[in-house]
Parts: structure tokens; C-alpha cells; sequence
């Protein structure tokens, strides 16, 4: 598989959010070593778990409960939209070695924009990052997700 294979898969995670009515975020943990994909996620922090549910978080998580490790050395993060600071944050505390992101995130993104925490004196680990995969698919849902709830919320005035 390839770069786009596994992103397709972490696109899968974000149509399952968006159909949960979560912002359409999707991860997937691959081992570059056997290609397999260890974990997936998508979010899940508007509805009845923690505001910090992001896909990143949760795919991490998993990946570390089915591999029983606490760090993620060597494993590579596909995620759907650039992450934010807490995820940035999060995967250079597991080790990622490399992160692969879809959309870019202008307002809330930190790794090519915002604070771009990877690039900080203070980041005691720096993945490799990779931008820009199946862009427009990724963004192309966030859009269709977020117009949906402007005029569901257009229709309550």
C-alpha cells in the first residue's frame, strides 16, 4: 500500500465521524515495517467523550493498547487534517517517526502553520511530516460537514 491507500483509510474514519455528526477527522497508525495498520480512529469528542477525543489522540491510544507499549517508535500517523497543538504535542511524546496529514489547518493547524510545534526548541521529538495527501478529499468533507451545520443552524433563525 501506499501513501494514499492508507490515507483513504483514514478518510473511511472521517465519513464515520462526519456520519456521528463529529467533526470529519480520520487517523490510522501504519507500521512501516509490515504495512499493517495497528489502529484507527476517527473523532469523537463532540458527543459524549472528552473534548480532547481528537482522531490523532484516539488512534494513538489504541494502537498503544493493542501493541501493549506506551510509546509508538518507528510508527507512522496518517491523519486527515493537519494537527493541532494538543496532538502535535501528543505525537511527539509517542515517537511518531512520521506524520502524514491531508488538509492543511490555517485557524487551528500546528505543524506547517500556527505554532508549528515540531519546529519548537522545546519538541524533544520531531517526526518527519509530509503535507498535502489526498488534499482536496480531506478538505472536501471538513467543507461538506461544516456547510451542512451552517444551514441547519440558518433554519432555526
Amino acid at each position: 500500500m501506499n501513501c494514499q491507500d492508507y490515507m483513504k483509510i483514514a478518510l473511511k474514519q472521517a465519513e464515520k465521524a462526519f456520519a456521528k455528526d463529529e467533526v470529519p477527522v480520520g487517523a490510522a497508525v501504519v507500521d512501516p515495517s509490515s504495512g499493517a495498520v495497528v489502529a484507527k480512529a476517527g473523532n469523537c469528542g463532540e458527543h459524549g467523550k472528552e473534548a480532547f477525543a481528537h482522531a490523532e489522540i484516539e488512534a494513538m491510544r489504541k494502537a498503544c493498547k493493542k501493541l501493549k507499549i506506551n510509546r509508538l517508535y518507528g510508527m507512522e500517523l496518517y491523519v486527515t487534517l493537519e494537527p493541532c497543538t494538543m496532538c502535535a504535542a501528543a505525537i511527539s511524546m509517542m515517537r511518531i517517526a512520521k506524520v502524514y496529514f491531508g488538509a492543511k489547518d490555517e485557524k487551528g493547524g500546528a505543524v506547517v502553520n500556527g505554532v508549528r510545534f515540531f519546529e519548537a526548541e522545546t519538541c524533544h521529538h520531531r517526526p518527519q511530516v509530509e503535507g498535502g495527501i489526498l488534499e482536496e478529499e480531506c478538505s472536501l468533507i471538513l467543507k461538506r460537514f461544516f456547510k451542512a451545520k451552517r444551514q441547519k443552524n440558518c433554519r432555526k433563525c
